[in-house]
């Protein structure tokens, strides 16, 4: 073998090792039991039709569905119909897996029905129901999961941010703010009417079969479509949906809706989803009509409804908007009364006057809902600190005034009693002095 042979080998096997590196970065998120370098280089290529063939095999596997239980685990949740905790399941595990793996295998599965649970929504009246699949189903539509969610992330429109790998509500946030700023204040905000139950089942199926064609995938995603609901002596069948709750709905949800972010790109309307609550930002009134009249006749065509009272056209430089917890008004952001008022109630209930722990402690447990906080609405007017620092002083000056027998709120006279520096003594987390701090990190 010459000199040069060999260089000619070490620089492949150098490149193909770089090559892996650059792959395995930009799927960092994939599971590397399921995921292989192989697989992620034909999914960079392309599928010869597009279509993947024999998946199955990658959800049965032992390793899959040991990984889709760590994940279950992590997220923990309440036991389904069976009653049987996430806690009960891992005192068996290793059975409890190859039982699954043989049933998936040879075709025997059947899920369990779900357990509906109905959750209240903030600021309203009204509830949203949540499905709860038996901590086993959850295994397996986890581990399905795995499977399918990069052959479908790959070509997902940039404009949705909800349930993507590495995407997130600060990420559409920021977006919305750029868009503000490059002159798009005409607004269309758009929600769905009940979106997550009334997806229909055969479109949805259609989309799947798009890029899957292993007929054992394709049925028992059709088998979760269609998994029983069973509340008290009742049970049924969904006509349509995908229950919030389960593992695979939040890739579902996005699947159906990829085609009107791509239609909305294609004509150069600026859009961003948060899964089926969005907006669509305009130069002109004329362009949000234009706009929301494109939305209305897709999903009149996908079988779904737009909220007759929550989508809207608005002037954000006159009236402004909601989104992801944030008011948009003029170029400015603060938290949107909903918010303000869910903080409000937290912090209430940690400051009530008639608290029998110490000040420092009472701080300490302030100071982890303040943090939390800040971290989210952290970019809204400096305004906003300011008056909700002053608010959560006049709390703890109230709670002090009760425990020297004296009645009425904290204030005249109590501010020299108590001076704002008195809080800081025992760590009272400042929201004005993190934001200057945010401030100037961004002017450096």
């Amino acid at each position: 073998m010459t000199d040069r042979t060999t260089e000619a080998q070490l620089a492949a096997v150098s490149e193909g090792a770089k090559q892996a590196g650059e792959i395995w970065q930009r799927w960092s998120w994939v599971e590397r039991t399921v995921w292989t370098e192989r697989m992620l280089t034909a999914l960079e290529e392309g599928v010869r039709g597009g279509k993947w063939f024999s998946l199955m095999d990658k959800v049965w596997r032992q390793r899959t569905l040991w990984a889709a239980f760590q994940q279950v685990a992590a997220n923990d949740g309440a036991a389904g119909v069976d009653h049987q905790t996430v806690e009960d399941f891992e005192r068996n595990l290793s059975p409890n897996l190859q039982r699954l793996s043989e049933q998936l295998r040879e075709g025997t599965y059947q899920p369990q029905p779900v357990r509906p649970v109905w959750i209240p929504k903030p600021g309203s009246t009204e509830k949203r129901p949540l499905g709860v699949p038996a901590v086993r189903d959850r295994v397996v539509q986890a581990a399905l999961r795995l499977v399918l969610e990069p052959i479908f992330e790959r070509d997902f429109a940039e404009q949705s941010y909800r349930f993507r790998p590495q995407r997130g509500c600060l990420d559409a946030l920021r977006r919305v703010a750029q868009l503000l700023k490059q002159g798009y204040t005409w607004i269309v905000d758009a929600d769905l009417k009940s979106y997550f139950d009334t997806i229909p089942h055969e479109p949805l199926m259609e989309r799947v079969e798009e890029r899957v064609s292993d007929g054992a995938i394709l049925g028992l995603v059709e088998v979760f479509l269609n998994q029983q609901v069973m509340d008290g002596m009742k049970c049924w069948i969904p006509e349509g949906g995908t229950p919030q709750g389960a593992v695979l709905s939040p890739l579902l949800s996005n699947l159906y809706l990829d085609p009107l972010d791509y239609q909305m790109a294609g004509e150069g309307i600026e859009m961003v989803r948060y899964a089926d609550d969005f907006v669509l930002l305009c130069r002109s009134r004329e362009e949000a009509e234009q706009a929301l009249e494109r939305v209305r006749e897709w999903t009149a065509q996908a079988g779904l409804t737009l909220h007759p009272i929550k989508t809207r056209i608005v002037d954000e430089s006159q009236e402004g908007f909601d989104f992801l917890g944030y008011h948009f008004q003029r170029c400015r952001r603060w938290p949107r009364e909903k918010s303000r008022n869910k903080f409000r109630d937290t912090i209430r209930s940690k400051t009530r006057r008639t608290h029998g722990h110490s000040l420092q402690v009472i701080v300490a447990d302030v100071n982890r809902t303040l943090r939390g906080w800040f971290g989210y609405f952290k970019h809204s007017n400096q305004t906003t600190f300011r008056e909700v620092d002053g608010w959560i002083r006049g709390r703890l000056r109230s709670l002090l005034r009760k425990r020297q027998k004296r009645k009425g709120r904290g204030r005249g006279s109590d501010h020299q009693r108590w001076p704002n520096r008195f809080f800081a003594e025992p760590g009272l987390f400042s929201l004005v002095t993190a934001h200057r701090l945010v401030c100037q990190s961004l002017q450096r």
